[in-house]
């Protein structure tokens, strides 16, 4: 994402994004933001609208950065407008529920092996559940994929 649609997003001027960057360089490693080259930023500008476009003769005075998607995360947290503080408490609960549901999906797993190991071979027909609620269970079981809504 380039410079002055994330500072939009998160609603700031684009030079107080780019000054929140260079204040805190550490935080933004390579693989989280760069900066585009001139022949980038001029196609970018010239595939926007003509309001958005320099005019003919105009040099850009700074080339613009690009934000992957963690250093748009790490944009949030060095800015302090509301949306950006918005932007970070979401992503922050995020990460907190993402491990939640990775948690109980493990200790999920580990019961199931808890209980196959003791009833071993001794009940086809509950070793059969078992199996199935591991299918069900799967990223790549059978209901994972599915189309949801109404199909013609």
């Amino acid at each position: 994402m380039v410079d002055a649609d994330l500072a939009a997003l998160y609603g700031v001027t684009t030079k107080r994004l780019n000054e929140q960057v260079k204040r805190n360089e550490k935080r933004f490693p390579a693989d989280f933001l760069f900066k585009l080259s001139r022949e980038e930023a001029e196609a970018i500008f010239r595939s926007r609208s003509q309001f958005a476009t320099l005019k003919r003769g105009q040099n850009m005075k700074f080339l613009p950065y690009a934000f992957t998607e963690t250093g748009a995360i790490m944009a949030a947290s060095v800015l302090n407008s509301p949306q950006a503080v918005r932007m970070s408490v979401f992503v922050v609960r995020a990460f907190v529920r993402m491990r939640e549901l990775l948690f109980d999906h493990k200790a999920f797993a580990d019961k199931l092996a808890e209980l196959d190991a003791r009833i071993g071979n001794h009940d086809e027909q509950l070793a059969a559940i078992i199996q199935a609620i591991r299918q069900l269970a799967s990223p790549d079981g059978p209901m994972h994929g599915r189309k949801i809504g109404f199909n013609r």
